[in-house]
């Protein structure tokens, strides 16, 4: 009897160590799955977050340039990438070629009276206010795309001036000064001269900025060789 009572004993030790061993592995499962499900929120939380859009910023066409309103994402714009000229009451003026590649970025809504324009339509606008926009257009897309900030160089008697990768105005000079130019058009060599003094007076390089029909540009730099 005394056997069998030991014996007992140790069975029912055992099964309540089962128990509590099933118990455990139960426990362990469940805390699996809420730590799994817990990820999977927060995982669909991030995509939602990161598939949302930024938001626009609102500018209006007047004559022939583009101004924002006053927002962050306007002053981010020029801070980050420097589009346009940052104005006293938190604004920033776009020329009309920022415009165009920034609604071509959907990172900009204009408005001509209360009508937003789509790129083309803006296109057209600018087209018809300058007759070599869209070579223009090419050259100054193909340099941002690249990675550079080019701005306009009138005062230097050039179309564009163009700061090399990392480097924002005001923290460097320009390395060059670029001249976009039709593959169709031709250039004369008193043209190709001029172009070249200017360069040359300020102290930057040459850069011709051939456009094709398609859009596509190729560049060609040029520098002072003394004989």
């Amino acid at each position: 009897m005394a056997k069998k009572a030991v014996k007992k004993k140790t069975e029912q030790k055992k099964q309540v160590k089962i128990e509590k061993i099933e118990v455990k592995k139960v426990v362990e499962k469940a805390d699996i799955k809420k730590e799994e499900k817990k990820e999977t929120e927060q995982k669909k939380k991030t995509e939602v977050k990161e598939d949302k859009p930024k938001k626009k910023v609102k500018s209006f066409l007047v004559d022939e340039l583009v101004l924002t309103d006053s927002s962050d994402e306007a002053k981010e714009l020029y801070n980050q990438s420097r589009y346009g000229v940052l104005l006293e009451e938190g604004k920033v003026q776009l020329s009309l070629l920022e415009a165009l590649f920034l609604i071509e970025k959907n990172k900009l809504d204009v408005y001509d009276n209360k009508k937003i324009l789509n790129f083309e339509e803006f296109l057209k606008k600018a087209t018809l206010k300058e007759p070599n926009f869209w070579i223009r257009y090419s050259v100054f897309k193909d340099m941002r795309n690249r990675g550079y900030i080019i701005k306009t160089a009138l005062k230097f008697g050039a179309d564009f001036r163009v700061y090399d990768r990392g480097v924002k105005p005001g923290e460097d000079h320009a390395k060059w000064v670029v001249f976009p130019v039709n593959e169709a058009s031709t250039l004369t060599w008193y043209e190709f001269s001029a172009k070249n003094r200017v360069a040359h007076s300020t102290k930057k390089r040459l850069l011709l900025g051939i456009v094709d029909a398609e859009g596509d540009v190729t560049y060609y730099e040029c520098k002072w060789m003394r004989p």
